[in-house]
């Protein structure tokens, strides 16, 4: 048991522990050029952040009217972000500092992510994450994405830890939802600053409402060790 109490964190990868929603957006505007849409912006990305990539490009398909099969368009769009992952993630800084601590305290930790299991490898090689992070779980490995609790059941199953003894960060709305449906509590931190006052943040159990410029490890962990005192 760690020195929190026996509270287990599970971390979305995305917008969360590291920047790669601008390589996601260029992967998916390579992608839609491929396929002869020209003007896919990133106000279109925004509405894709916290969604799994294959229900992201299930939905180009009906909202494009695109003819290649999903999983085509899915393997087009990992390879586009494999290529600018592996060059160009960067973990946020604070967030590092934060692993490294729980780390440090012995602290279960895992990662649940809507991306595919190469594009989770690749980011947490990249960064040097996968140093604390061994413990991985990508949507495709379970039958529902967020906001279904799957990932995050999966997550605490595979961490022998009971939902109820985990607290799951997380930077979009429908991950929020998915970490209440699991009855897990929630650190929210949006990546989207217009969500910030989304239903699914004002259950948050911690809400850092200005994002990652605001989060700092030590405030957060001043709070999980309130958390664990309370329980």
């Amino acid at each position: 048991m760690g020195t929190l109490g026996g509270i287990s964190v599970i971390f979305d990868l995305d917008g969360t522990l590291v920047d790669s929603e601008p390589n996601y957006y260029e992967a998916g505007r390579r992608t839609l050029t491929e396929y002869g849409v020209a003007d896919f912006t990133w106000a279109d990305h925004e509405a894709y952040v916290g969604i799994s990539t294959r229900e992201t490009v299930a939905d180009w398909k009906r909202r494009y009217g695109l003819r290649a099969p999903v999983e085509e368009l899915l393997a087009v769009k990992n390879r586009h972000y494999l290529e600018l992952a592996g060059s160009s993630s960067r973990a946020y800084p604070e967030m590092r500092r934060f692993v490294e601590l729980l780390a440090g305290e012995g602290v279960p930790m895992a990662v649940a992510s809507g991306s595919s299991p190469a594009a989770i490898a690749a980011i947490l090689a990249r960064t040097g994450l996968d140093a604390h992070l061994r413990t991985v779980v990508s949507a495709d490995e379970v039958a529902r994405g967020k906001p279904a609790p799957d990932v995050f059941l999966e997550a605490a199953r595979r961490l022998g830890a009971e939902p109820a003894r985990c607290v799951v960060l997380e930077d979009a709305a429908p991950g929020a939802a998915a970490a209440y449906a699991a009855g897990m509590r929630c650190v929210a931190i949006p990546y989207v600053a217009a969500q910030a006052d989304a239903p699914e943040f004002a259950a948050a159990d911690l809400l850092v409402r200005g994002g990652q410029e605001e989060f700092t490890a030590r405030a957060a962990h001043d709070w999980l060790v309130r958390t664990a005192r309370d329980r």
